[in-house]
């Protein structure tokens, strides 16, 4: 795979800054946002489209620990 020009690496981007801000808008119900999720499948290499899945996970997992603080699971030490 070569690396992709700069004007790819935009598209990609900008295909998934859509997508995110569909998220967003419709609760998280990927199924409102399919159309933008296949451009975004499209536009983007494979293992891009891996890690900002993961950063997306990982950056509302941030968010929420910010906002609510950690709380430990019920079961947690408990055997």
């Amino acid at each position: 795979m070569s690396a992709p020009t700069m004007e790819e690496r935009k598209a990609c981007w900008g295909a998934r800054d859509e997508f995110w801000q569909c998220l967003e808008r419709h609760a998280e119900d990927a199924s409102q946002c399919q159309e933008l999720r296949l451009s975004f499948e499209s536009r983007c290499p494979q293992q891009w489209v891996k890690y900002f899945d993961k950063r997306r996970d990982f950056l509302k997992y941030k968010k929420k620990l910010e906002t609510e603080g950690y709380h430990p699971p019920e079961a947690a030490g408990k055997s």
